[in-house]
């Protein structure tokens, strides 16, 4: 496995790769990593003779300072689990190698990163979409793996692909659970014990939204069901809950006349979590 510090390093270890006609598959994460992020790194290897990973904490997505430096960081074992799951190369780039000084450019889709959970959490989008075009640029893969659990940041990435006419596929993998149902993530490890038992009330009432769907419910019903449940844990603060079509993160309303993709966020002491679901008519 090759380790790469510097774009220049990068490109140059990919031009072998790339010269030799090989398929390149692409996951950009934070570091931290767990077994959503290895299952992102299995999708991409199925559909790739090569894959990269990137780890880059990076701080244009987070809005306040103290949770930019409060994220765990691990690079000895994340670099060891990459090694051991057959990853080709891993690009862990510094701050300052991303946004050059002076940097004054951003990306951002107008529309998507402003409703939803872009209202819950200003800007994140923006900074999600500057980064990420940043990575496909340096990278310049053939295709790209994200989560659905951050469903709205997935179709913002597809949105932005679409728009700017990048060559990346885009592909989606399903969201990685705990045993009990949470999904996985890099925050859950900075949950007390108290809301971390508590924390399971976001799949739990995502299976809630499922069985009143099943039984009729129209769209209103279904996001009262999810808004109750989580609100009767006292460990939780709703702080946002979305039910939109799942393709272009519209409003629906009334009867359910195709897929609904509910998210849900909610804060657990100073911990914000986020979990989805798309719900068959």
């Amino acid at each position: 496995m090759k380790i790469h510090r510097s774009i220049k390093d990068l490109r140059e270890g990919l031009r072998e790769w790339r010269m030799a006609g090989e398929r390149i598959g692409f996951v950009p994460t934070m570091g931290f990593l767990h077994e959503g992020h290895m299952s992102l790194v299995r999708r991409a290897q199925s559909g790739a003779k090569r894959v990269v990973v990137s780890i880059f904490v990076n701080p244009t997505q987070f809005g306040q300072a103290g949770d930019l430096e409060a994220y765990p960081r691990d690079e000895a074992r994340d670099l060891a689990l990459l090694e051991a799951a057959g990853v080709d190369a891993v690009f862990l780039p510094q701050a300052g190698e991303i946004y050059p000084q002076g940097d004054e450019t951003i990306v951002e889709t107008t529309r998507l990163a402003n409703i939803l959970h872009g209202q819950v959490r200003p800007g994140h989008f923006r900074g999600v979409t500057s980064v990420v075009a940043r990575l496909f640029n340096i990278v310049q893969p053939d295709m790209a793996v994200f989560g659905e659990k951050d469903y709205q940041q997935l179709q913002v990435i597809r949105r932005m692909v679409r728009d700017l006419h990048m060559p990346v596929e885009i592909l989606g993998a399903p969201t990685v659970r705990e045993a009990d149902g949470l999904a996985m993530s890099s925050r859950n490890v900075r949950l007390c014990p108290e809301d971390r038992a508590a924390a399971v009330v976001l799949s739990q009432a995502l299976s809630v939204g499922e069985a009143v769907a099943a039984k009729g419910a129209g769209v209103e019903a279904i996001r009262a069901a999810i808004a109750a449940k989580i609100e009767a844990e006292p460990r939780a603060t709703l702080m946002g809950l979305d039910a939109v079509h799942h393709s272009d993160l519209t409003e629906m309303s009334g009867p359910l006349s195709a897929p609904l993709a509910v998210m849900v966020s909610a804060q657990f002491s100073d911990i914000l979590l986020i979990d989805q679901r798309v719900i068959q008519p």
